[in-house]
């Protein structure tokens, strides 16, 4: 008898699917190296990797400067929490407070412990500062949003399969449409102590609100004493062209809510930053975070600051974000009903077809995209994309739409 072997693909993927909670629905890719905007799996096979990791890898798999910048601070500390100082923590801190306009930065993980973070400072900025009598604070919210799943972030979400079984869900979020700015100022009464928005909607689609809408809610919140809390978690950081994408209205929120890229793709960071008379409502033992701010992260971090500081990135993303327009502009209306684009950032959305099944004959094709809400696929690019990459990896998606 004659037992064919299984391949290194099914074998990995059969493990994962024994051992793994199946809380992702992966694409049936095995990736074991990554170099720029390529990803090779385990059986030699490269990807174009238009994921990017939900763009946590804007520079890219293993950037020399940043894969260095870990490589070197490995050596001197990784670790000491916060109940000491470590000597990049400041210098971090007030690199990233300087790149937003800020005062102070508040470290943090992962971006659904961001978005927490600035939560809990909304609330107590809104009892301490404002005079919001206690535990009514409410905070205004966007339909369609993603934050993180945590159990407070559900609770304000409209995604049944984020929230469905969650429940009971934390009370104090009120949800508008998003881009309605009228219905940002209805909705903001003597208890409200924030906006919480997404200036794209990535989760969602690549959703971009009308022209105006950031600048609008800007000045409401100004007027009603109601803090502007950007999550730019996905958007930011040179991802749409600019540093950040509240930028292309000339809006500076009260506060940047940062995560993904900022870790350059190795280790989780993630960060609040405020102004000092905001975050001042901290005080010690309040909130925190054995891993925030360890200097292993921080030092990746400044790296990736460094790296913004030159407008590369970000004019990168611009430049290469036409020629993704463009194309996709020209694609056939019978395959495609819509697209929305911003940098190298666009959500898609396909006829007669899933996204699920769109993706995965990318895969096949040696392209790696991901779905979301059934139809819509989403390409986020690594910023260090070359041209003639990007330009082939949208012949295989005009390919296969066609197939």
């Amino acid at each position: 008898m004659v037992i064919s072997e299984i391949s290194r693909t099914d074998a990995q993927i059969a493990e994962t699917e024994a051992t793994v909670a199946h809380n992702y629905a992966p694409l049936p890719v095995v990736i074991e190296r990554g170099e720029g905007a390529w990803g090779t799996d385990v059986e030699g096979r490269r990807y174009l990797d238009l994921l990017a990791a939900y763009s946590a890898l804007n520079f890219g798999h293993r950037h020399p400067r940043l894969v260095a910048a870990a490589h070197s601070q490995l050596d001197q500390l990784t670790l000491t929490s916060r109940a000491f100082h470590n000597d990049l923590l400041g210098t971090f801190a007030a690199e990233l407070a300087s790149l937003c306009g800020m005062d102070v930065v508040l470290p943090m993980n992962t971006g659904a412990e961001a978005v927490e973070t600035a939560i809990k400072l909304a609330r107590k900025w809104g009892y301490e500062r404002k005079g919001v009598p206690a535990d009514r604070a409410t905070i205004v919210v966007m339909g369609g949003n993603f934050h993180g799943r945590t159990t407070t972030i559900v609770s304000f979400s409209d995604d049944p399969v984020a929230r469905d079984g969650f429940g009971p869900f934390t009370p104090g979020f009120l949800r508008v449409p998003f881009g309605d700015a009228a219905a940002v100022e209805a909705a903001i009464d003597d208890d409200t102590v924030a906006v919480l928005l997404e200036p794209i909607q990535g989760e969602a689609g690549v959703i971009i609100p009308p022209d105006g809408f950031l600048r609008e809610v800007r000045r409401v919140c100004s007027e009603r004493d109601v803090l502007m809390l950007a999550d730019e978690i996905q958007s930011g950081l040179g991802r749409t062209g600019r540093t950040f994408a509240c930028d292309h209205e000339a809006v500076v929120p009260d506060v940047y809510i940062l995560g993904k890229a900022l870790g350059g793709g190795i280790v989780p960071l993630s960060a609040v930053v405020a102004r000092r008379e905001m975050m001042e409502v901290f005080q010690p033992g309040v909130h925190g975070s054995t891993f925030g701010g360890n200097p292993l992260a921080c030092a990746v971090g400044l790296e990736v600051i460094a790296m913004l500081r030159t407008g590369e990135f970000q004019a990168r993303a611009a430049a290469l974000g036409v020629v993704l327009a463009d194309t996709l502009a020209s694609f056939s209306d019978a395959r495609v009903s819509g697209f929305r684009a911003r940098g190298l950032w666009a959500g898609i959305d396909v006829v007669g077809r899933t996204g699920r099944e769109v993706c995965e004959g990318l895969a096949r094709r040696g392209v790696l995209a991901k779905d979301t809400h059934g139809a819509t696929i989403r390409l986020a690019p690594p910023l260090v994309i070359e041209r003639h990459e990007l330009e082939w990896a949208l012949e295989q998606l005009r390919d296969e739409l066609a197939a």
